[in-house]
């Protein structure tokens, strides 16, 4: 298995995600229990497991985006609910396609990820416009730019959305399955993409189902199954200990965490857009 270099780390810096024995759950039951994970700058961490198993639990749990039962999130730093500035991380959801209801360009779609940056007026300054031309440049799209995102591969709307986080130029990509669904020549552009942003210098943390073509950019996996944290270590590790991790767990799929959420993605700016046609 071949990894990428740990990146190097400065003691002085904090930690970019903390969670200590950290639950997360839907109401007051819980999915993910007794949460320990703590991720480095410039790390690319993948976080895999069975369906149901916890891992979206655990990315919207840091996120806010569901309920936390017990322990403590810490972002930057800071406890998670005292980070003001969320653009800092960058969510990229669980999303096979964007719905065919969706009549938006690429750039229009992009462009909504730059909500967060963008002055009282709330208009895109020419500032803001390099920085969704750039985002597209990085996924590979820019000459889709002015393309109808419904007319698009399934490969390339993940990667619309990916540009989209990019736009708010976040320090951190949190992505939920960002390359299921996808026929393996897609996966392999998708992991050329991240391979770009390791480059850049953002940290990422991964949700799959498999390794596949991100093995090569990981700097640590975590194995969630059964709503516990069952391993967290380098890839080397993950595959000496590979047989032991997941004897009696992947025969099996836990169905928590699925009817949990009913299956849903977060709200956010680009259904919001859903009725609207283009001039």
């Amino acid at each position: 298995m071949t990894a990428a270099a740990a990146p190097h780390r400065d003691p002085a810096t904090p930690a970019v995600i903390e969670l200590r024995r950290a639950s997360f759950g839907y109401g007051e039951r819980p999915v993910l229990v007794d949460a320990d994970l703590v991720v480095h700058p410039g790390e690319i961490v993948a976080v895999v497991g069975p369906n149901g198993s916890g891992k979206s639990t655990l990315m919207k749990g840091l996120l806010g985006l569901n309920e936390r039962i017990a322990g403590e999130v810490t972002l930057f730093g800071v406890p998670g609910h005292e980070l003001h500035d969320r653009a800092r991380i960058g969510y990229v959801p669980q999303r096979h396609t964007l719905s065919a209801s969706v009549r938006a360009t690429a750039e229009e779609i992009v462009s909504t990820g730059r909500l967060p940056r963008l002055g009282w007026l709330g208009r895109l300054r020419a500032t803001d416009r390099q920085v969704v031309a750039r985002s597209l440049e990085v996924v590979g799209l820019a000459d889709r730019a002015a393309t109808e995102v419904s007319t698009l591969s399934g490969g390339q709307q993940r990667r619309v959305l990916i540009a989209r986080a990019l736009a708010g130029q976040p320090e951190v990509l949190v992505m939920d399955e960002p390359t299921a669904g996808v026929d393996a020549a897609s996966q392999h552009v998708l992991a050329d993409v991240l391979e770009r942003l390791v480059d850049r210098g953002v940290t990422m943390l991964i949700v799959t189902h498999e390794l596949g073509a991100l093995e090569r950019l990981l700097t640590r996996i975590v194995v969630v199954d059964g709503g516990r944290i069952r391993f967290d270590g380098t890839p080397s590790a993950y595959a000496a200990a590979r047989d032991r991790v997941h004897h009696d767990h992947d025969s099996h799929h836990h169905d928590d965490e699925l009817h949990g959420d009913g299956g849903g993605v977060p709200h956010g700016p680009l259904d919001a857009m859903r009725d609207r046609r283009t001039r």
